[in-house]
């Protein structure tokens, strides 16, 4: 590779540097605000699942009048589909996971979803990313085998749900022509869903909103959601999918450290080897060649 063919590559990479690291400390900021939201019960998991995505849509909105009054809103049902899904099982999920364990799961899923969508489009696997992929993926039984530090099962499996479900909003976006549009389109899309959560709410003991939870939950749907993945969107059609991938690894460390620091979580023997391992194995399967058949 020549200079000039060096220079090009290092100041793309400047260009979408910045707002990928903005993006993976908002996905990072989902997981904190949530679960300060859901850990003193000041607010019910759909109550803050229909607060963050009408915020957000408000928000979103507001943004593409002002930013781009002339541009069509876009998304698709898909979209809207997929986001309703991954918001509503990440907040069920947070009343029982600790921060750092519940991104840890989401992440991990993720990334064996986006491998899996690669391989059924007719990407070549290798020796390498399938080594990697199995010891992810041990990394994810040991963090969930009984034992008096296994995350709650029934969370754990509504976190995998949601990172398949975040998995395919990735992939969505990566057609993406207008981030703010697309996402904005998206987030309305995803209002209509929320009728499935009226049922819920008043079968159990109605909705319960303290005006902490209310921030907490505005909080996550305008800054770490409604603006953190309009960003995201402008990174992830740039890059490629496995590069997305492999940026998305920071975020449990992130939400783990922040956890740490706000909320007193503790960091246990488990937690660090399942993160050794999801980490490890997928960059292990991210560092190797890609091929189509």
């Amino acid at each position: 590779m020549n200079d000039n063919n060096k220079s090009v590559m290092v100041g793309d990479r400047r260009s979408w540097i910045l707002p990928a690291l903005v993006s993976l400390f908002a996905f990072a900021a989902n997981s904190l605000f949530c679960r300060l939201a859901l850990i003193d019960g000041d607010i019910d998991p759909e109550s803050f699942t229909a607060i963050r995505l009408l915020s957000g849509a408000i928000f979103l909105l507001l943004l593409l009048g002002i930013k781009m009054p002339s541009e069509a809103m876009g998304g698709s049902w898909k979209g809207g589909a997929s986001l309703f899904i991954y918001a509503w099982f990440f907040s069920i999920a947070y009343v029982e996971l600790g921060a750092g364990i519940g991104a840890l799961i989401l992440f991990g899923a993720v990334q064996i979803t986006m491998f899996a969508y690669s391989w059924l489009k007719g990407e070549w696997v290798s020796p390498r990313v399938m080594a990697g992929m199995l010891i992810a993926f041990g990394g994810l039984i040991v963090l969930l085998l009984p034992g008096s530090t296994a995350p709650e099962f029934k969370s754990s499996m509504l976190m995998v749900i949601s990172g398949v479900a975040w998995g395919a909003y990735s992939l969505i976006g990566r057609g993406s022509a207008s981030p703010i549009a697309d996402t904005s389109g998206n987030f309305l899309r995803s209002l209509p869903f929320l009728t499935c959560l009226v049922w819920v709410v008043l079968s159990g003991e109605g909705p319960r909103v303290s005006a902490a939870g209310l921030m907490y939950a505005v909080a996550s749907g305008v800054l770490a959601s409604g603006a953190g993945y309009s960003i995201w969107y402008g990174v992830v059609k740039r890059i490629s999918a496995h590069h997305a991938a492999i940026l998305q690894l920071s975020v449990p460390i992130i939400a783990s450290l922040g956890a740490v620091i706000l909320l007193g979580e503790p960091i246990f023997s488990r937690l660090v080897i399942a993160t050794i391992a999801v980490l490890g194995g997928v960059a292990l399967s991210l560092a190797s060649p890609c091929k189509k058949n």
